[in-house]
């Protein structure tokens, strides 16, 4: 019986992943638990399990002490019964007395493997909640389970992740035993295991699925700098290298696109911009509005605002369908963008003289030219951008839609 118990024991550790220690320690608890119902005591404080798991014996004992009168048999034992136990025993000494388990009543038994078995779901709810908790923040594989009224469950193992639907992607179809990648959200701890809410829209799906595709991006090689997203439709992703030696855009894209590819399939043929990120905001707007080809952008990062000027061929490019492009650009760089023709930015008077001729000159095709400076209330002036520009992602909230002079606006920026 022994052996049949702590076999079993070595089942539970591997199947539920709970340590032997916290079992042994279940069993432990249940005995003493037993032994206090089966002599209706439950004051009983002497009471000692031996569990040896190497030799695969266990024992009960009461832990009395030896008085010369006895007042109460369940902690005491007279000095004449110890000697007959060991005659080494003298007064004050504790003496620990076999109890036989086997003559614990029905009652006891049934108490006693209740407690086991809460002490087990117990660990087994702490075992879960602390493997699945380093997965927070982290992209997992899952397996279409079921639907739950709009939700889908997704098996991701040992427990179901939820996906609702405020996190599916838009026309995205989801069938059962369907793997599908999905980000986990939040890990909750709850009386009935963990709860565990992923999602298939949020910006850093994105980014996780480069990490895992892209090996300059998973040494740090490469960083991710921004994430703009429209699940389904269209991400942009800015990146930069800390290495001269590799190109952060093309490591990224990969021979022949082959690593956007992998990311592209995974979203269903969501459309993934990567443009290289840089310091200087009026740079970085430019690469973001790619592949419209820009002529100049004056930025104002106290305001967080920058105008910027296209030839007028590329007007329509640059906005984007339903303002789509400028509204991703607006995310990814965290600045409200004005986006004007070359004909539109004289005719608005808005450019000085000097301006006026720049802009009549003809342009590179190949490569936008850039005007180094700010643009305010005295015209144009000629020098250096300054101040500092935060590098982690910023996002907007809200509808974003081309309004006036074709902005690209939101709510103020979050995380």
């Amino acid at each position: 019986m022994n052996d049949e118990l702590f076999d079993a024991l070595i089942i539970l550790e591997k199947e539920k992943n709970i340590k032997s220690e916290v079992l042994l320690d279940a069993i432990a608890k249940s005995l003493e638990q037993a032994c206090r119902n089966n002599f209706n005591r439950q004051d009983l404080t002497n009471i000692v399990v031996s569990l040896d798991q190497e030799k695969k014996s266990f024992g009960i004992f009461l832990a009395k002490e030896v008085v010369e009168n006895v007042e109460d048999s369940m902690t005491q034992i007279s000095l004449a019964d110890a000697k007959m136990i060991d005659p080494g025993y003298e007064l004050g000494d504790t003496v620990n007395v076999d109890i036989n388990s086997r003559a614990f009543g029905r009652i006891a038994v049934q108490n006693a493997k209740n407690v086991i078995l809460q002490q087990i779901r117990e660990a087994e709810r702490k075992s879960l909640f602390a493997d699945y908790y380093d997965k927070e923040n982290k992209v997992v594989t899952g397996v279409v389970q079921r639907f739950i009224g709009r939700n889908v469950a997704i098996n991701l193992g040992r427990v179901d992740g939820i996906l609702n639907e405020s996190e599916m992607i838009r026309g995205e179809n989801y069938y059962p035993n369907q793997r599908i990648k999905v980000y986990v959200l939040h890990v909750d701890n709850t009386p009935k295991g963990p709860r565990i809410l992923v999602s298939r829209k949020h910006p850093n799906l994105v980014r996780c699925l480069f990490e895992q595709e892209v090996t300059e991006v998973a040494d740090g090689t490469v960083d991710i700098m921004a994430i703009a997203r429209e699940a389904g439709s269209r991400s942009k992703m800015a990146v930069c290298s800390k290495s001269e030696n590799v190109d952060a855009v093309g490591a990224c894209v990969g021979q022949n696109g082959s690593r956007v590819a992998m990311v592209v399939d995974e979203l269903n043929g969501e459309k993934i911009d990567i443009v290289e990120w840089n310091e200087n905001p009026a740079y970085f707007i430019e690469n973001a509005l790619s592949p419209a080809k820009v002529v100049t952008v004056l930025v104002d990062e106290e305001d967080r605002e920058a105008k910027v000027v296209v030839p007028d061929y590329q007007l329509s490019l640059a906005i984007g369908r339903e303002g789509q492009n400028a509204r991703l650009t607006a995310r990814l760089t965290g600045f409200k963008i004005d986006i004007k023709s070359e004909t539109q930015a004289i005719e608005s008077g808005e450019l000085d003289e000097f301006q006026e001729e720049y802009y009549s000159q003809d342009y590179d095709e190949e490569g936008a030219q850039y005007q180094d400076g700010y643009y305010d209330e005295d015209g144009y002036y000629d020098g250096e951008y300054s101040g500092s520009y935060d590098t982690q992602a910023a996002y907007y909230e809200g509808d974003y839609a081309p309004s006036g002079d074709n902005a690209a606006e939101g709510d103020a920026p979050v995380k």
